[in-house]
């Protein structure tokens, strides 16, 4: 009987020694980081990336203009400096601005954000030009212009094409890895001069298939 409630204290001094042993994060609190411009609020915020020199970028579905996130109010890509003043609006009314879902910056400091809402996925360079573009938003005049759907089996994907994209990463020799997405479940790679090399994944459990690679989940992308 001794012997049972040494163990069972044993046990219950388990939790408390491990959260003894946790290091402790650092961090330092700062009000009203970052400052936004008089007027101009922050929506929904899918996405965050900061570049070399420390510059932040937050790709935002904003509610500014018309009170809703609808259409190109539902991304706005948005750069403050370390201190958290604001720079500049990247890209402000771009066409390919539907819904915003994530942002990254790559090692030379370019911006790429993907936009699921448009199917698309742009390159600036650190000046906030547009560079590359990938993918195409559906045109409103087109019948098929209406929401993706997810039918079972899956669509057959499309080479050059994106459904509902949702994140990109590189790896050393600058390729370029995007999954797509919502609708698609693959991870598309293509080289380092934009040119499309293969895909591979689909919707489901099996080998190599997936459910959907959403952003933070690098491991889908590289």
């Amino acid at each position: 009987m001794r012997s049972l409630l040494i163990a069972c204290f044993a046990l219950l001094a388990v939790p408390a020694l491990a959260q003894q042993s946790a290091p402790e994060i650092a961090f330092d609190s700062v009000p009203d980081f970052p400052k936004l411009p008089q007027g101009m609020n922050f929506g929904e915020v899918p996405g965050v990336a900061v570049n070399s020199k420390g510059h932040m970028f937050v790709f935002t579905r904003s509610n500014s203009a018309t009170g809703s996130a609808y259409a190109p109010a539902a991304a706005q890509l948005l750069e403050f400096d370390a201190n958290g003043e604001f720079v500049r609006e990247v890209g402000k009314g771009l066409y390919a601005w539907s819904f915003a879902h994530s942002v990254r910056t790559d090692k030379d400091d370019n911006i790429w954000a993907i936009d699921k809402g448009s199917d698309m996925i742009v390159k600036f360079n650190p000046a906030g030009r547009v560079m590359w573009v990938f993918g195409r938003r559906k045109e409103s005049a087109d019948e098929e212009s209406k929401p993706w759907e997810h039918p079972d089996p899956p669509l057959a994907p499309i080479d050059g094409m994106f459904r509902q994209p949702t994140d990109v990463a590189w790896d050393s020799q600058g390729n370029i890895y995007i999954s797509d997405g919502y609708v698609n479940s693959r991870v598309a790679k293509l080289s380092k001069d934009g040119d499309w090399i293969k895909s591979w994944g689909q919707r489901g459990k099996g080998p190599g298939e997936r459910g959907q690679p959403r952003r933070g989940q690098r491991d889908a992308v590289t």
